[in-house]
């Protein structure tokens, strides 16, 4: 094969070799049998012979270098020839039988001639084989975009290793990731599968900027070609109701912000209190203060000199009088008898010098201090057993009213634990108000159903099956509560009648743009935390069967690797035990983000496919760097200068890294830049914005739009 060569290896380290090109090639290019080829170009192919294995190497620099000879004779002038030289990183190898495999095991050695690359070699490396087959699991198939070295091949990528273990999409804002982002799922709902299409996807976008809508539904005009199959759900703001009750206690702790010295325990034990009414009868407890006392009854009965000590003796009348008419849910029988059998002998007891040794006295004061500490231990064991099936309760998603939480549950912690003179009440004060002004601001008691009052039968199911698009199969005409039909009305308002009502939906579009700031993080790190729940209580046969895609936009918004506030993001949590536990239930992440150096550690470092706009930043460039392996670098020194639509591939989900163009995406998302100029010069009247109305939606807390809204507690139409 001396005829492919063009230059031999002089260094070689792990990953990078240096290569000097022959002498006699005159040029750039050289001819073969079949083809004119390039021998040296940034992002071109060579190939480096290993006995029957072929080194693919990638060229990442191109050089010439003067170099200086010296005659022999003592008296030669110096003379300068330019010798041209190569840099290029070892990406893969192509096995005897044409089987290209990414990564090296067999290096070369010096003087190791290197070959251009064939049209045969391109073959192997990009996966261009017809098969008559896919193997879902093995093969690269799913074209995302074209080679910018090699127009005439098709980048192709496996799904199944892209979302199998989460995958990343940054890049500098105005790159084109929402567009890569559309481009790749629209890919997997074109394609077929071995003669089939795509017809149970569960993708869930969380829109930040309200662009993906117009992607996945298109206009009237210009509708998405997939439309019926795909069957995408839009969730606007009016449209996304998460019932407050699923919410565990992180995630009210989170959003409401209480104290842990004093108000976080009363709220906690509120929260039992709210939440148990619904599985059990409220226990009536004993107070405190009544505890108290019978305690130090019991204390008073073992001492020796009764008289001296008899402070609530003298008042034990009232108390006993007191404490039967007290209604509780402990049986107090044996011990109003104690305190019966104490009242009966109190004249003889608080008489000077009556109490003797082995006396009647004795025996009633020691038979009911025995009772007392007895029946006070039993009760406090039975308060403990009860707690901790509360403490379990306290993260249930089960229905109970908000404002009685603020109300009657408060009071009752508060009573528990409540001594004299202590000013608990006080200092659980401002949390109460604060829950009152969540209670009271619509922007987020109507997204939370912080002011329902009645309990919706399956409300879960109800939600989860929503949120996943396939509420029409679990609930086809069943039921016809306010809930079930809300959520029929939002399957119905869809722009375009194309939209099949009666079919699951295999792309989720959650609209977070105009959700109140305040509620943003806690409702995102819900949905992600209800969905992880849901499929990990799925029967273990049937564990990953339900494989989900959730696809953070603007991730650096959910998932920051610094904390604000000093308070870690409830939704950072969440997502960060997805990226951690998620794969093997079935869920994978697809985050996308403008500032990868801001976004959690925990999350990307479990991403194992990148795909890589213009990164201009270079505290952003040195941290993608370290994310990726050393020999990825070079091929990373570009990120600077990727025009739009231009990426970089690397990880599973690829045969080998790449430099791409992707796809045009078609309907494009809502994510244009501004044309300054051609509004400026239009005439005036034209696309004049709706002052009145626009600002009459804003008031409400809505957005402006032609269609109709629905409102779960309000049945008029916007």
């Amino acid at each position: 094969m001396s005829e492919r060569r063009i230059g031999k290896i002089i260094s070689v380290d792990s990953f990078r070799t240096y290569i000097r090109l022959d002498d006699d090639l005159k040029s750039l290019y050289k001819s073969g049998y079949e083809d004119i080829y390039e021998v040296a170009r940034i992002n071109s192919y060579v190939i480096i012979p290993i006995g029957a294995d072929k080194i693919v190497a990638m060229v990442t620099s191109v050089r010439a270098i003067d170099e200086t000879e010296l005659d022999k004779n003592k008296e030669a002038i110096f003379l300068t020839k330019s010798s041209r030289y190569l840099v290029a990183t070892m990406i893969g190898t192509i096995e005897n039988g044409g089987r290209y495999i990414q990564g090296v095991y067999n290096y070369p050695i010096l003087d190791n001639p290197v070959w251009y690359v064939t049209r045969q070699d391109l073959d192997n490396i990009f996966d261009q084989k017809e098969k008559k087959e896919i193997n879902f699991e093995e093969d690269y198939y799913l074209p995302i975009g074209t080679s910018p070295a090699f127009s005439d091949y098709k980048i192709k990528i496996n799904p199944d290793k892209l979302f199998g273990k989460h995958a990343a999409i940054l890049g500098n804002t105005g790159s084109g990731k929402s567009c890569t982002f559309a481009s790749i799922i629209q890919s997997l709902f074109d394609y077929d599968y071995n003669g089939k299409k795509l017809q149970n996807g569960h993708v869930i976008i969380f829109d930040t900027n309200g662009e993906y809508k117009q992607a996945f539904q298109g206009t009237k005009d210009s509708p998405y070609k997939n439309l019926a199959e795909v069957n995408p759900f839009h969730i606007d703001k009016n449209g996304l109701k998460v019932p407050f009750w699923f919410m565990n206690f992180s995630d009210y702790d989170y959003l409401f912000e209480p104290t842990s010295g004093t108000q976080a325990p009363v709220f906690k034990r509120a929260l039992g209190l709210a939440k148990n009414q619904t599985v059990s009868t409220i226990r009536k407890i004993i107070p405190q203060t009544y505890l108290s006392k019978l305690n130090t009854i019991a204390l008073e009965c073992d001492e020796n000199d009764f008289k001296i000590k008899n402070t609530v003796f003298l008042e034990l009348e009232q108390f006993g009088r007191e404490f039967a008419a007290l209604d509780t849910d402990f049986d107090k029988t044996n011990l109003l008898n104690a305190l019966r059998g104490l009242i009966k002998e109190k004249s003889k007891l608080t008489k000077p010098k009556q109490y003797v040794e082995g006396s009647i006295s004795s025996a009633i004061l020691s038979t009911s201090s025995t009772i007392l500490k007895t029946e006070i231990l039993s009760y406090q064991s039975s308060i403990r057993d009860i707690e901790v099936a509360e403490e379990r309760n306290i993260d249930l998603p089960i229905f109970f009213e908000f404002n009685s939480l603020i109300t009657r549950f408060f009071d009752e912690a508060i009573n528990e634990q409540e001594n004299n003179g202590n000013r608990l009440r006080e200092f659980v004060s401002t949390l109460r108000l604060r829950l009152q002004s969540y209670l009271s601001d619509e922007r987020i008691s109507q997204p939370l159903l912080l002011s329902h009052t009645d309990e919706i039968t399956d409300a879960l199911a109800k939600f989860i099956s929503f949120i996943l698009g396939d509420f029409c199969k679990v609930y086809k005409d069943s039921d016809t509560d306010a809930f079930t039909n809300f959520y029929k009305a939002q399957l119905v308002k869809k722009n375009t009648e194309k939209l099949v009502e009666n079919k699951s939906s295999q792309i989720t579009i959650i609209d977070m743009s105009l959700l109140p700031y305040e509620v943003l993080e806690t409702i995102t790190g819900l949905i992600g935390r209800l969905i992880l729940e849901f499929v990990s209580r799925l029967p273990e046969n049937d564990r990953g069967k339900l494989p989900i895609v959730i696809a953070l936009e603007e991730a650096q918004n959910y998932i920051p690797e610094r904390n604000k506030n000093d308070r870690e993001s409830i939704a950072k949590k969440i997502f960060e035990r997805i990226a951690r536990e998620g794969r093997k239930y079935g869920i994978s992440l697809l985050v996308s983000s403008q500032r990868p150096s801001e976004l959690s550690k925990t999350v990307l470092s479990q991403c194992n496919s990148f795909i890589i706009h213009r990164l201009q930043n270079p505290e952003d460039q040195k941290y993608v760097r370290q994310l990726v392996s050393a020999a990825n670098e070079d091929i990373l020194q570009q990120l600077p200068i990727l025009p739009q639509q231009h990426v970089v591939i690397m990880g599973d989900a690829v045969r080998t890294p790449v430099q791409a163009k992707m796809n045009t995406a078609y309907p494009k998302p809502n994510s244009n830049n501004p044309k300054f100029i051609e509004n400026w010069i239009a005439d005036s009247d034209i696309n004049f914005p709706d002052y009145k109305k626009i600002s009459e939606a804003w008031e409400k807390g809505e957005k402006y739009t032609v269609g109709k809204n629905i409102n779960l507690n309000d049945s008029s139409e916007n």
